[in-house]
């Protein structure tokens, strides 16, 4: 097992690409906070690993609140006795031009995406500090690479500033043991994906050069990767899940 005995965070856990990665998680050994605003979702999850005799807890969070966030971290810490794996999945997107979107909608954008995951990585390296040891793993955007493609300004943006923190926790953090890498996808099917019109995902579909679109666990074996040992020795990269749309 590639994760026996680590404990892993992972936000955003109660759908989705989330899922996928705890789901992942626990199948390569892992202990997990399966974190959300969606408790009711986290306990079903929580009762499904239970079922394959994986080791789990829910905890209902809002990552844009930073003493929220150090809370679920020490709950995770006092639960499980470390923390090795901080996965930020959570994220909001908003559909729009700059013309429809509002002022609310790039706040919130902002707060969850890039403020969210900033809480997350600030309050998890208290911990990781003095194991000598931690992953990080982010979960981009093609959207920070390229521009907004099918969302409101915001979006993008976001996943944009996700990319720099990425690198400049890297660089900082590298000295202690702990590896931060993102993870960048496009067009994987989610609740995100399934806003979109036929003639959207006929589009979409026919710009990526493998011909369909991404699974939840196409982007869960990335994160897997960069959160195991097998990847020690990358740090600061944006790993592109896209089925080939960007190539860069």
């Amino acid at each position: 097992m590639r994760l026996k005995n680590r404990v892993a965070i992972v936000t955003g856990a109660a759908r989705g690409i989330g899922k996928a990665i705890a789901l992942a998680f626990v199948r390569e050994g892992a202990k997990v906070a399966l974190v959300d605003v969606d408790q009711g979702r986290l306990d079903i999850l929580k009762d499904e690993i239970k079922k394959r005799s994986g080791e789990a807890i829910a905890i209902s969070c809002d990552i844009t609140k930073s003493a929220d966030v150090r809370d679920m971290v020490k709950q995770t810490y006092g639960t499980f006795g470390r923390v090795d794996i901080l996965v930020n999945n959570a994220g909001i997107i908003r559909r729009g031009t700059i013309e429809t979107v509002t002022e609310e909608d790039w706040d919130q954008v902002i707060a969850v995406n890039l403020k969210g995951t900033f809480n997350c990585c600030k309050a998890v390296v208290e911990f990781m500090k003095p194991q000598g040891y931690g992953k990080i793993v982010n979960i981009s955007s093609i959207a920070g690479k390229m521009g907004d493609i099918t969302s409101a300004p915001g979006y993008g943006p976001s996943k944009a500033g996700v990319d720099a923190l990425t690198k400049t926790l890297a660089r900082q953090l590298a000295p202690y043991g702990i590896n931060v890498n993102a993870v960048s996808p496009h067009a994987i099917e989610t609740e995100m994906s399934a806003q979109w019109s036929e003639e959207r995902r006929r589009e979409i579909i026919a710009s990526i050069p493998l011909g369909r679109l991404g699974r939840p666990e196409d982007v869960a074996e990335a994160v897997l990767f960069l959160a195991s040992d097998e990847a020690s020795f990358i740090t600061g990269e944006i790993l592109d899940v896209n089925g080939g749309a960007l190539m860069d």
